[in-house]
């Protein structure tokens, strides 16, 4: 049954998945995923396997619910008054909808790059220290040290600012200072990285430099990254999920959904019918 006629008669659009011929360990396991605004129903369950050490790219027009479960990963949404999740988001046998979990230990192990640069009013040094000092990460002085050359190494930022470590951390680029925002968040040693339009507020050589090292650094991490760019999606990621009007319409490998989307509504969004 298409998933316009599953809709008619269920009142229910049912999600198109496309398996994916590379066999792919699954970190987080979303079922039945529902999220209100106070009686307003903006995510009508959604299920999805994120796989591991890959990047995957929501997709969708705007308004259509992908930042709002991009959210629900390390319970952004607790922050909005009148916001109820329900569901099961299983992170290998731990449900991050757990209401009985820590929210700060939580986060530390999911972190987040947002749409605009949101460096620390500190120093560079200090924007990355900030994390592992709190989480008690670091042991010593010398290991701090440590961790903040690895992680502004890991962010492709090492050798543009290792001289200038005191200095404010607003003081750089609008690209230098999301690469700092993303050192920031793996000092911490996520095992999940969510972006929310990254490269939004960067020009093209910012975005170029931050895609690269996205690629990088999904070796080593899960990435879910959330995109208004077509192009961006088919560089960057390995599976591809499209969101509309709260629904999940349709997910798989990246190559799949756009070279032959298997819905309607995917292959009008990707090819710019509407938008």
């Amino acid at each position: 049954m298409s998933a316009v006629a599953a809709e008619a008669s269920t009142g229910r659009y049912e999600t198109i998945r496309i398996a994916d011929p590379v066999a792919r360990p699954t970190k987080i396991a979303a079922k039945e995923v529902y999220v209100h605004y106070g009686a307003k129903e903006a995510l009508h369950h959604v299920s999805i396997d994120i796989p591991a050490q890959a990047v995957t790219a929501f997709i969708g027009p705007s308004g259509c619910g992908k930042s709002t479960f991009l959210r629900c990963f390390n319970r952004m949404n607790d922050t909005i008054e009148n916001c109820r999740v329900d569901g099961v988001l299983d992170m290998e046998g731990e449900d991050l909808n757990d209401h009985s979990l820590d929210v700060v230990l939580l986060r530390a192990r999911v972190g987040m790059v947002f749409q605009k640069p949101n460096p620390f009013p500190k120093s560079i040094f200090e924007n990355i220290a900030y994390g592992p000092r709190i989480h008690g990460v670091a042991q010593d002085k010398a290991h701090l040290q440590e961790i903040v050359e690895t992680s502004l190494k890991k962010a492709g930022l090492w050798e543009e600012v290792k001289d200038r470590l005191n200095e404010p951390g607003t003081g750089l680029s609008g690209g230098q200072q999301q690469r700092l925002c993303i050192a920031r968040a793996i000092a911490v040693s996520p095992e999940v990285i969510l972006m929310d339009e990254p490269c939004s507020a960067l020009d093209p050589i910012a975005t170029a430099k931050v895609e690269e090292l996205i690629g990088e650094l999904r070796q080593n991490y899960t990435i879910i990254i959330v995109t208004h760019s077509m192009s961006q999606a088919q560089r960057v990621s390995q599976r591809t999920a499209y969101f509309h009007l709260g629904y999940l319409v349709e997910e798989g490998p990246t190559e799949s959904i756009f070279n032959n989307p298997q819905e309607k509504r995917t292959k009008d969004y990707i090819t710019g019918v509407f938008g």
